[in-house]
């Protein structure tokens, strides 16, 4: 009879260190992993994604609830040991996160929260644009290519081509600007047709740009400018003697044809052959002045004295003069 009930005593302290024991174990989960299951955060608008939360330590059964910005999103009870799964759909730019979760006993007041999860809203890019300062060269000139896409989500990564061959390295840009390159034009075979190609982290998503060709630009002759400058210089002189007629050469012209109309001033000597031989006549003509019509002259005739005495007489007329 003793040993029954040493027996019984034994059993009651084995069990009561099982309970212990279990309620221990219970409290000791651990804090769980919240990780994207498709293996990325980047996600594109209208995209599914999924989420899995587990405790790595702990007896199930286990409730977790997933919080996006401290809000409650959902909650999943897991009689075993596998992960808790939440799909979500990103409707919008705070659909992104941040996102935890919380593992805890359905019995117990207390629980272990996750790692921190943000998505990154990704946007495909535009089709790039390929240019150059210019699209003439010649052999032996150094040129440049731009590769610009102007949307899409950062980095983007440019590729550039000569024909169908790569032209290494290509460029990851970080800021929202173009990828630049600089070629040599040795020969003719540079003088081709030039693409480039852009993708970013958004899937299935590279993009080509527009053609571009640099033209062998023509060798000038070294007389040409002489030429040009020689043909300035003629049109120059043209355009000064067309200038200079209505404005100097008319007006000489008119003065050398007036001057030669005009008789001279002063005293001239004029013989008729009806006076004697004796006699001469002598006219004196006034200059004419611009804004009369008339002039004045007087015609004087002068004898030889006769006995003793000089006749002379002086006769004077006024002439209607008009151009």
């Amino acid at each position: 009879m003793f040993f029954l009930t040493i027996l019984l005593f034994s059993y009651t302290q084995m069990s009561q260190q099982i309970q212990k024991t279990t309620a221990n174990a219970k409290e000791m989960l651990s804090n769980p992993k919240l990780v994207p299951v498709q293996g990325t955060l980047n996600v594109v608008m209208k995209q599914n994604v999924t989420l899995s939360c587990l405790s790595q330590a702990g007896s199930p059964p286990v409730r977790y609830t997933l919080f996006k910005h401290n809000q409650q999103v959902s909650a999943v009870n897991r009689s075993d040991s596998t992960p808790a799964l939440f799909t979500l759909t990103i409707s919008s730019a705070s659909d992104v996160g941040e996102y935890k979760c919380k593992a805890e006993y359905n019995s117990s007041s207390g629980g272990k929260y996750s790692n921190s999860l943000t998505f990154t809203l990704i946007e495909p890019i535009s089709k790039p644009v390929l240019s150059s300062p210019t699209s003439q060269a010649k052999k032996g000139q150094n040129v440049t290519l731009s590769c610009f896409s102007e949307n899409g989500s950062l980095p983007i990564t440019y590729l550039f081509f000569k024909g169908k061959q790569s032209i290494p390295p290509q460029k990851t840009m970080q800021k929202r600007e173009a990828a630049v390159i600089f070629l040599f034009l040795d020969s003719l075979s540079d003088f081709g047709t030039y693409k480039c190609k852009a993708n970013n982290s958004f899937p299935n998503n590279s993009k080509y740009s527009n053609s571009f060709n640099f033209t062998l630009a023509e060798e000038r002759s070294h007389s040409q400018p002489l030429i040009i400058s020689l043909g300035l210089i003629l049109l120059l002189l043209i355009i000064g003697f067309a200038l200079a007629i209505p404005f100097f050469i008319i007006p000489l012209y008119k003065a050398k044809k007036f001057k030669s109309t005009r008789p001279s001033i002063g005293l001239s000597p004029a013989v008729n052959a009806e006076e004697p031989e004796n006699e001469v006549i002598y006219s004196e003509i006034e200059p004419v002045k611009p804004e009369e019509e008339y002039i004045n002259f007087s015609v004087i005739r002068r004898e030889e004295e006769k006995a003793g005495k000089r006749a002379c007489s002086t006769v004077y007329s006024k002439v209607l003069i008009r151009d």
